[in-house]
């Protein structure tokens, strides 16, 4: 049971209309956007974040990618199903959905974003000039760089969410995969 109520219905206009556009993006509302929808600022930060980040260079494969690993290795049930489902729909094949939990991938540039991404989560965003390199060597433009260092604070900002708030998953359930 979620730590604050799932918002069903608000008079806050802000909160209503993007709780409209999040229906209409998914097919329904998912709990985690009811549990933020008790703030109408971070409700409008976090839907702002995804919308400007769907518009980026990065891809929504490498973004999903890079959503998973930071889940899996924060814990995030909720974000780790809510993603597996949503790469899915980007297009990402349930065996590299299932290895990005672990940052591994069969292509080489999103396996840079993925190593990457979680260097970024252990360091608490602390990495070396190494770890740009490498980055740098599997194609990844100055834009790439940052927008993965964005979808690394998005995805801290909704693990967070999701697991301090316990928002009920509401997507088909996937196993966390320990590290080795």
């Amino acid at each position: 049971m979620s730590r604050l109520p799932l918002v069903q219905d608000t008079t806050h206009a802000g909160t209503r209309d993007t709780l409209d556009r999040i229906q209409r993006a998914f097919g329904a509302t998912p709990n985690m956007f009811r549990a933020v929808a008790n703030s109408p600022a971070a409700l409008a930060s976090m839907w702002g974040s995804f919308g400007a980040l769907s518009t980026g260079t990065l891809g929504a494969a490498i973004g999903e990618r890079i959503a998973i690993a930071v889940a899996n290795r924060n814990a995030c049930e909720y974000c780790l199903a809510a993603h597996t489902v949503i790469g899915g729909k980007a297009g990402v094949n349930a065996a590299e959905l299932a290895s990005a939990r672990d940052g591994v991938s069969a292509d080489p540039k999103a396996e840079a974003a993925m190593r990457f991404a979680l260097r970024l989560v252990e360091g608490r965003g602390q990495v070396s000039d190494a770890d740009f390199a490498t980055l740098r060597a599997a194609g990844f433009t100055d834009a790439e760089i940052v927008e993965v260092v964005a979808h690394v604070a998005l995805n801290l900002f909704t693990n967070y969410v999701n697991i301090a708030f316990d928002v009920p998953v509401d997507f088909p359930a996937v196993p966390l995969q320990r590290a080795a």
